[in-house]
């Protein structure tokens, strides 16, 4: 009895996992900033080369 309810007070698996579902909020979050750096960068880029054709 006294081995359940341990099991049942053992938050170290619960932890874990709020630590990785945080982790990965992260990592959507700087995916997505990237991607708009990069669309940024593109832009930078295109203005620039039109600029240097005309």
């Amino acid at each position: 009895m006294k081995m359940i309810k341990k099991l049942f007070k053992n938050e170290e698996g619960a932890t874990a996992i709020e630590y990785g579902l945080i982790a990965a909020l992260i990592a959507v979050a700087a995916i997505v900033a990237m991607g708009q750096l990069g669309n940024n960068l593109e832009n930078t880029f295109n203005e620039v080369n039109n600029g240097l054709e005309q």
